[in-house]
């Protein structure tokens, strides 16, 4: 039997699409290619999570079904850009032995997360 061997996307609704890609595109460097925003395997530095949250879990508005985490390789320099650009930015940063988070609201309203692994 086959089995799973990675994630292979994720898929959101937007309001305006052509406006978020050109929003994501501006605010955090990302490229858009025919299928979407593509990141290489390569480009990975740190496992891809699938995790599952309670109905009624805070971690994210329990309005919004699904939360987008994008690796990064600068935490602090990436959330102070969007501070900088206006952008509704958490100013709660957290601290793991596998990394550090921050969270930031793009223009339809989802709260998204940004992860730097740890260098281990």
């Amino acid at each position: 039997m086959g089995k799973i061997t990675g994630l292979g996307g994720t898929f959101l609704r937007a309001n305006d699409p052509a406006a978020l890609y050109t929003w994501y595109e501006k605010h955090l460097g990302l490229k858009k290619s025919e299928g979407g925003f593509i990141f290489p395997a390569k480009a990975e530095k740190g496992s891809l999570v699938v995790a599952f949250f309670p109905r009624k879990s805070e971690y994210f508005p329990p309005s919004q079904p699904a939360m987008l985490n994008f690796q990064v390789d600068d935490l602090d320099s990436l959330l102070d850009g969007l501070i900088a650009a206006g952008v509704k930015v958490d100013p709660k940063r957290e601290d793991y032995g596998y990394g550090r988070f921050g969270w930031f609201t793009d223009p339809e309203g989802n709260r998204v997360e940004l992860w730097q692994a740890s260098a281990d």
